[in-house]
């Protein structure tokens, strides 16, 4: 019998099977990372499939996943593992998702409780196709981790929920810790990267949640590496700061596929260090820039060092 092959690229990524290839650049040494063989990593992983979660390190294809895996680190990514949109940049199946699972709140919770957890991150696909975007699934899982547990804080990392009216606010009044959403790129970049966002939306979203609750630490991510120019990313920056965002990260951009958007260039370590003194000096509580940063990595630690720098602050006031 012949032997069949599929193209798992096409099957993933159907929007994209009709589009040029980008051929995939060689990392520089800088942002190469170790294959994950840690033991640890391999009950992360088990725990993962036995709980039946998505996580965004592997739907995402995260570099981190060796290391934050290998230190019980994971995030967790509701409403299934298929987006309703097509960005560019991103690696998560592309499709008509499933119906909720109701009962992926309880589960989550059970994990971060097993896995003794002091900070979560949680994140999900975009659901357009839900009247409020997955925000009432948002609460319920946060509500469920802290039952589970109580000690843990929880962060979040949103859809822009366009369209939607009133689900950012059942989000806000759920009061995750930090309420994360990614601008992810300049808004030259937008129509090519993240098609189906809008730039100010996504902005007015972050700078809304400040609004409504003051006491949540809010957060925004960035990649690099796609064209953008240096004046614009000083520009997102200071339009983060009109929104009071607090926490700033910045990481370069890695080609999923062949047939994701190129990698216009690999931006040196120096040039990080560069955005990250540009960040501070423009008020950030608190900011991450490295090749290898990502919204999730090292976020326990970061929470910390967030809540030490805001009181830092108040005290100084």
């Amino acid at each position: 019998m012949a032997r069949i092959e599929i193209d798992h690229r096409a099957s993933r990524h159907p929007e994209k099977a009709n589009r040029p290839d980008n051929p995939i650049q060689r990392k520089p040494a800088w942002i190469r990372v170790k294959a994950p063989n840690s033991p640890v990593y391999h009950e992360t992983r088990a725990l993962m499939r036995e709980s039946k979660l998505v996580t965004v390190c592997e739907e995402a294809a995260c570099p981190n996943i060796g290391e934050c895996w290998s230190q019980r680190h994971a995030t967790m990514m509701i409403m299934g593992d298929t987006c309703t949109r097509a960005c560019s940049f991103c690696n998560v199946i592309t499709g008509m998702p499933k119906a909720l699972d109701s009962d992926e709140p309880r589960r989550v919770g059970e994990a971060v409780a097993t896995m003794g957890l002091k900070h979560v991150v949680v994140t999900s696909v975009d659901r357009d196709d839900l009247r409020d975007g997955g925000a009432l699934h948002f609460a319920q899982t946060i509500a469920a981790i802290r039952a589970a547990a109580p000690a843990a804080t929880i962060e979040v990392l949103t859809p822009d929920f366009l369209r939607k009216d009133g689900a950012l606010e059942v989000v806000v009044a759920a009061r995750p810790d930090v309420f994360n959403h990614n601008l992810e790129t300049v808004p030259r970049l937008y129509p090519h990267i993240r098609p189906g966002a809008r730039y100010f939306h996504s902005l007015r979203l972050l700078d809304r949640v400040k609004q409504l609750d003051p006491s949540i630490f809010t957060k925004s991510g960035l990649m690099v590496g796609l064209g953008e120019e240096r004046i614009e990313v000083q520009q997102v920056m200071e339009d983060m700061r009109s929104a009071e965002v607090d926490f700033l990260t910045v990481g370069q951009y890695l080609q999923p596929t062949v047939k994701h958007a190129a990698v216009a260039r690999f931006v040196e370590p120096a040039e990080f260090e560069d955005y990250a003194s540009l960040a501070r000096a423009k008020g950030f509580l608190l900011v991450s820039a490295t090749p290898l940063t990502r919204s999730s990595y090292h976020a326990d630690r970061d929470f910390a060092a967030l809540r030490a720098a805001r009181e830092k602050r108040l005290a100084a006031a």
